[in-house]
């Protein structure tokens, strides 16, 4: 995971999830929802995530978002 995360961007919180009643993760970045995960795939989520150190689990999110490989994501200022 060294070479992952190259400018550092995961450090800090940028990602944040939270499990609805209905058994469905919402994954918001910088605070808008980006992902809705059900199922099956909302259950992965859940056991993969459970007890990660906080960079990893930033990389899970961003990984379950699919779209925050490319290095091109706004920046709030």
């Amino acid at each position: 995971m060294a070479n992952v995360d190259k400018r550092g961007i995961l450090d800090d919180e940028v990602f944040t999830y939270r499990e609805g009643k209905d058994g469905k993760v919402f994954i918001q970045w910088q605070g808008k929802q980006v992902k809705i995960l059900k199922g099956k795939q909302a259950q992965k989520f859940l056991v993969r995530i459970a007890g990660l150190p906080h960079k990893e689990a930033q990389l899970v999110m961003a990984k379950a978002t699919g779209n925050f490989k490319r290095g091109n994501e706004r920046q709030n200022k």
